[in-house]
């Protein structure tokens, strides 16, 4: 990586493992502080070249092994959320709050990655004058997040009162949330509890990890609802009783169990792969991101008192992945 005045310039070469690789993704994973939809924005741009000059605006080109590309990387300028009309799920609203379904590939906050087309960005437009300000700004309150690519539902406040109520319950553990998720094998026992601190990977600061030393408690339940394809993967129903950063992809991957899809904590499995039928080989080794999804959040309403227990849908996605494997 390279550093001009007010630009970035990453070169990356395809290895061996990378052919017939989109370029887009290829990029992304070699550069970690990107985004993928940043890195597709960026060779739309023209901001992509080969090691001929040539330039390349398709992010799916397939890249071959051996080929380097140059990516150049604008300074990125200080985000300030504005309203942006975008579609949301809305699965329960009132005065004080929102509760929306988040489809995978949103990010919740803007950063300099990802500057617009946030869920930040969306709610303010949706809400509108609904918001009477967090922090005596007129903005949602965020009180926990989901990963880019992890789908389900979302709480945010509209209020202070209500930011701080609902803030006060996370801190608490009495927020209830279930999620969804597809893993590599089947892990044993078949219930549980997995326990261990997270915090940041000593080898990969960008990643988290069990650590042995330092980091923060956390604990998540699991139990296995489906053994699928035979037993290369399985569906798992996971509750965190806490809320770290990544914390069930981090723990399932530290059970030799990663997320289908994690391309961070878990490649592919490919002694698991064998043998299977092709559209199972194929739904587990081309799906397009980590399998999890948050389908159901309860909590006490911060200003009623009112217990609210919402359920989301498996998206089709994932819901078309478990029946191929079934």
């Amino acid at each position: 990586m390279t550093a001009a005045r007010g630009k970035t310039r990453h070169t990356i070469r395809a290895g061996p493992r990378d052919a017939g690789e989109r370029l887009d993704r290829l990029l992304a994973e070699a550069c970690a502080d990107l985004s993928r939809t940043r890195v597709k924005a960026l060779i739309e741009a023209g901001l992509v070249s080969a090691e001929d000059g040539v330039t390349i605006v398709e992010p799916s080109y397939r890249v071959k092994p051996g080929q380097t590309f140059a990516i150049i990387v604008p300074e990125a300028r200080p985000p300030i959320p504005k309203p942006q009309a975008i579609g949301l799920d809305v699965v329960y609203e009132d005065a004080h709050l929102i509760v929306i379904d988040k489809p995978a590939g949103m990010v919740v906050h803007p950063a300099p990655g990802n500057p617009d087309a946030t869920l930040v960005n969306a709610l303010i437009a949706h809400c509108g004058e609904s918001l009477s300000g967090i922090g005596g700004v007129r903005r949602p309150g965020i009180v926990h997040r989901l990963d880019k690519d992890t789908s389900g539902l979302m709480v945010a406040a509209k209020t202070d009162a209500a930011h701080i109520g609902l803030a006060r319950q996370f801190a608490a553990h009495r927020v209830a949330r279930a999620y969804l998720a597809v893993v590599w094998g089947v892990p044993g026992p078949r219930a549980g509890e997995i326990e261990g601190n997270i915090g940041r990977n000593r080898r990969n600061r960008k990643k988290m990890a069990v650590v042995a030393r330092g980091g923060k408690p956390a604990l998540t339940r699991y139990r296995v609802l489906r053994v699928l394809a035979a037993g290369a993967a399985s569906l798992v129903e996971c509750r965190p009783l806490t809320g770290r950063t990544h914390q069930i992809r981090v723990h399932l991957a530290a059970r030799r169990h990663p997320l289908v899809g994690d391309r961070v904590y878990g490649r592919a499995r490919s002694r698991r792969l064998k043998g299977l039928p092709k559209a199972a080989h194929d739904a587990l080794a081309g799906f397009e991101r980590h399998a999890l999804h948050a389908y159901l959040i309860g909590f006490d309403h911060p200003i009623t008192a009112k217990r609210i227990t919402l359920k989301s849908n498996i998206p089709s996605d994932i819901k078309g992945l478990v029946e191929t494997l079934e």
